[in-house]
């Protein structure tokens, strides 16, 4: 069974937008390198709930995404292709993190699936 692991919240203003979920939600964030992309923890790991982040609109359509892990990408995308479905960003290298990659689902709503290997390059 695979669960979602991540989500990312689209801004136009990211900086504002880690501000209001810090002040109104106590969310903790720290940018990824110099990406447009700050990683944030919503509360103690114990407690129900994921951790996400907050990213860079890349167009005014950039959905909010949650991420599903799996412990097979590859297998996963033939399952989502057999299924009649639309990968949307092939399978792509998050160096140190592991494979990602985002299809439509039958409503087209966008969603990524990651495969965890802090070996990937």
């Amino acid at each position: 069974m695979a669960r979602v692991m991540h989500f990312e919240i689209p801004s136009d203003n990211p900086e504002e937008s880690t501000k209001f979920f810090s002040k109104v939600f106590g969310w903790k964030f720290n940018r990824w390198g110099e990406e447009q992309y700050w990683l944030a923890e919503t509360g103690p790991s114990e407690a129900p709930g994921i951790n996400g982040a907050i990213i860079k609109k890349n167009g005014p359509d950039h959905p909010l995404v949650n991420t599903i892990g799996v412990e097979n990408i590859d297998d996963t995308i033939k399952a989502v292709q057999d299924y009649g479905c639309e990968v949307v960003v092939p399978k792509m290298v998050v160096p140190g993190v592991g494979y990602l990659m985002y299809f439509k689902d039958p409503d087209k709503n966008i969603t990524g699936v990651m495969q965890m290997d802090p070996n990937a390059k």
